[in-house]
Order: C-alpha cells, then structure tokens, then sequence
C-alpha cells in the first residue's frame, strides 16, 4: 500500500519571460522544483517520488536532488508533447514498480511549491476513501460568461464552483486504464487529470486545497511566493 507522488515539471514556462524553465527558477537560493519535493519528502505518508522533467534538464534535476536531500526519487523521465502525455508516460513507468492494487499516485504541479502537509494528507485520505481526489477551493469570485473575451451578458452562480489545484489523487491501476482509455477515444490533450477522468464520463471526488497552493505562472506568482516563504520564516523566528 504505496503512496507514490509523479510531480509534473515537463513545462517550458513561456509566460514567465525567463531565459530557463519556470520550475528551475531560483527563489531565495533555492529552485522552485525543489521546494515541491521537499515538500512531499518530507511527508510520513508518501513512499516514493518520480518526476516528469523536460528534457535537457534531468541531470540539473538529479544534481539537486542529490544537493537536498531528496532520498525518496526513484526515477526521472522525460515529458511528452502534452500535459496529458507527460502524465502518461510518468504512470507507465510508476505501474512498472508499483503493482499493488491498493498503490496510490498524487499527481502534482511542479510549480506548486506550497503544496502543505494538511493538502497531501486529504488528498491520500478522500483517495483511500473513494477511489480518486482532486484537490480543489471554493470559488469566491463573482462569475462571468463571455463569448468574445471583451464583454458579458451572463454571471455563473458560484456556489457550485470549485477551482482545482493539486495533487490530484488516484489508484495506479485506475488512473493507467483511464488513460489507455482515453487514447482508445481519442482523448489526447486533456488539460488535467481530473479533465480527463469529466471526458470519459466517471466521477471525481474533491479534497481541500488552499489558496496558499499558488501555481507559479506568472512573474507576479513569482513575488507571492517570495512573499508567503518570508512570512513562513517570520513565523519560525517567533
């Protein structure tokens, strides 16, 4: 009964305006890849790490993993044309080693570094639970719909909204087959995990996120993080 976390870092992170990957980027002397694996080193309940790493960058991955103590990798492999074939082809490597029908995966953004303890262990518990968890949180913005991107004549109620995040959640062997399945339909550029699993028709099961699991996508993601790290360190210090 393995927890198994496949963190996604396949992405060359055009919308920052850097020079290297986004999930590379030093922040406070340290790359943002390795704050998401300490995050779930760290972690008593995950057993193992894979990362999905664009090429060119697995041996500055390896480095730095070596450099921080990063015992639980078990394996880097290069990422795909797309989000959903990058999971993929971190699954098939991850259900080589991990056969067990209780083995769970949390597939996660490399650019969430702030991913909490209290995250990673909801995820795994609505998991064990029910089959599969998607991390998500409430939508508290007001909603609404356009059809040209300059105006609106229509709000979505919120109430029934979430907005996710990761690590999303799933059975090894559950999450391979939905895969294989979804190439059989010609599902082959799902934004997500969970968007995938909506195509093909199953159900989703939600754990609790945080807004402080920010997705860095963005150089103002950048600064906010910096900002939540320095507020971190000031709660240590008193």
């Amino acid at each position: 009964m393995k927890n198994i976390a496949l963190i996604i870092a396949g992405g060359v992170g055009a919308r920052m305006n850097q020079d290297i990957p986004k999930q590379f980027i030093n922040v406070m002397d340290k790359p943002v890849i390795v704050y998401t694996m300490e995050a779930f080193q760290k972690h008593p309940q995950i057993d193992g790490i894979e990362v999905v790493c664009l090429d060119g960058w697995q041996d500055m991955l390896l480095a730095y993993a070596r450099q921080f103590g990063i015992a639980k990798l078990e394996n880097v492999v290069s990422g795909g044309k797309n989000g959903q074939d990058s999971i993929r082809n971190g699954l098939y490597d991850i259900a080589a080693r991990h056969t067990e029908d209780d083995d769970i995966v949390l597939i996660h953004d490399a650019i969430r570094p702030m991913v909490s303890t209290e995250i990673i262990s909801d995820n795994i518990r609505v998991c064990r639970e029910h089959g599969n968890a998607i991390t998500v949180v409430p939508c508290t913005a007001a909603m609404l719909k356009t059809f040209d991107a300059h105006s609106s004549t229509e709000q979505v109620p919120r109430d029934n909204l979430k907005i996710t995040q990761t690590p999303q959640a799933f059975f090894i062997k559950d999450i391979v087959e939905a895969h294989k399945e979804a190439l059989s339909k010609g599902i082959t550029n799902s934004v997500a995990s969970c968007t995938m699993y909506i195509e093909l028709g199953r159900e989703l099961f939600l754990s609790a996120g945080s807004e402080k699991n920010l997705k860095l996508t963005t150089s103002e993601d950048i600064e906010m993080f910096k900002a939540l790290l320095l507020a971190k360190k000031d709660e240590w210090i008193h």
